[in-house]
């Protein structure tokens, strides 16, 4: 099945009720719908996008509702929540479509902002006909779309000597606080039980990382997800408590899957270990508590990832960067332990999803850069690592900054016994620079994050 995945800018003015004049307001939006796009009925879609309102408001990770009936019920309609000077908005409106006034009822948007269900304001945008129509149709992607749940299932089958991991990353917009909770599967190369454990970790800015473990548990094979010792991981659901951690998390997919390794890989286990998200971009309702503050959670932006393999890498290091506008990007950078491998330098595994499109095109492109054929190379180390790497007209610069401070240090052991340690922070800083080649290389995208980037720097 397929969807459809569109952006659309626009402009207009806003009157607060508690304001004399009128302001500026912009939205810069992504729609994406689980379905294509047919005007004879009506398809909802889920929003995200960027809303700016002058001297009040710069939200980039809005999000809402889009439904579009043009001819069922003569309506477009939007609803927006975003966050403005501290207050929660909401925006809803829509654009009443009318046979005699086509263009016109199409690209106006009336519109009411309510707080707490009262009304605070009305307003009015427009759709720019003259620059934005040829960026709004090239826009329209209709990528296939694969439910993201039959991805949580566990592959183990039985055999020793494995790893599987559900992990999920995510960062609460009010706080600033980083969260990370760890579920592993761990099958002895002797045979012996497999073994069901893991941890969660808060990273709140400015104070102490805490973190919790649970388990180890004995491994009971559900079918949907990661179940042991009370905790609980599956689509759309993460619950459980370690020492004195809670949380209960709803999980709302806004992507389809990202295989960071070649999506074959997933299917085939014959690497050492695949490596994907079930969704690309995920946002998080619900509670966190770690022992010493509870955050309520309200759209976060993370996502959740797998592993499978035989352990962890001999060096390795990874990064989730959530660049908002619908962007993401994905690194796992590593050395096998497999001889004639771990002497080779780090592999790079690099997928940007910008503008509804991944670069490389196949996961196998930066990985071969040792072959000279994607020349992507990874120096590891800490506090800071970098990525580098081209194609043909495209090449980009990932520089990761781990504080100390904000870095937490796990050791843990692999199925053949050897202990493994990883540094991770979930706030992390990073800077990515997205070149083209027009005749020379030129700037086609930056991006800074500063204590929202996810990352991890690990070793045998």
């Amino acid at each position: 099945m397929r969807g459809t995945v569109f952006t659309e800018t626009m402009l207009g003015t806003v009157r607060l009720d508690t304001g004399p004049a009128p302001r500026p307001i912009r939205l810069d939006l992504r729609a994406e719908a689980d379905e294509v796009l047919r005007p004879h009925r009506t398809t909802r879609a889920r929003l995200t996008g960027r809303v700016r309102i002058a001297g009040l408001a710069d939200d980039l990770r809005a999000t809402g509702e889009l439904e579009i009936s043009p001819l069922a019920r003569r309506r477009v309609r939007y609803r927006l929540s975003f966050t403005a000077g501290g207050r929660d908005l909401t925006l809803d409106g829509w654009k009443s479509v009318t046979p005699r006034h086509p263009v016109a009822s199409m690209t106006v948007l009336p519109f009411t902002l309510y707080e707490d269900g009262a009304r605070a304001g009305r307003g009015t945008l427009r759709f720019p006909l003259a620059t934005g129509l040829a960026p709004f149709l090239l826009s329209f992607r209709f990528p296939a779309r694969r439910d993201p749940a039959g991805h949580f299932a566990p592959r183990w089958d039985g055999s020793p000597g494995r790893t599987e991991v559900w992990y999920t990353t995510l960062t609460d917009p009010a706080t600033g606080t980083g969260i990370w909770v760890h579920h592993e599967l761990t099958a002895p190369t002797d045979g012996s039980a497999p073994q069901a454990h893991g941890w969660a970790a808060s990273f709140p800015p400015g104070a102490k990382v805490r973190h919790a473990r649970f388990g180890p548990d004995t491994w009971s094979g559900p079918a949907g997800g990661f179940t042991a010792d009370g905790v609980t991981a599956g689509p759309g659901r993460l619950t459980g408590s370690a020492g004195d951690f809670t949380w209960d998390l709803t999980e709302q997919p806004l992507d389809g899957p990202l295989f960071t390794f070649p999506r074959w890989s997933w299917r085939h286990p014959v690497l050492p270990a695949a490596h994907m998200l079930p969704a690309a971009r995920a946002t998080y309702d619900g509670t966190f508590h770690d022992g010493e503050r509870t955050l309520t959670l309200r759209g976060a932006p993370g996502a959740s990832a797998r592993i499978n393999g035989h352990g962890n890498a001999r060096r390795w290091a990874w990064l989730h960067a959530d660049l908002g506008d619908g962007g993401v990007l994905e690194i796992v950078a590593a050395v096998s332990t497999r001889p004639g491998l771990r002497r080779l330098p780090p592999l790079v595994f690099l997928r940007l999803r910008h503008r509804g499109r991944t670069w490389p095109h196949r996961a196998e492109r930066s990985a071969l850069g040792l072959l000279g054929a994607g020349r992507f190379r990874a120096r590891i180390g800490l506090p800071d690592w970098t990525v580098t790497g081209r194609t043909l007209l495209r090449r980009v610069r990932v520089e990761v900054t781990q504080p100390t401070e904000r870095t937490l240090t796990l050791d843990y052991r692999d199925p053949d016994g050897a202990p493994a340690v990883c540094r991770n922070s979930e706030t992390a800083d990073a800077r990515i620079l997205l070149e083209r080649w027009w005749g020379r290389w030129r700037t086609e995208a930056r991006w800074t994050l500063d204590g929202t980037a996810h990352a991890e720097v690990g070793d045998r």
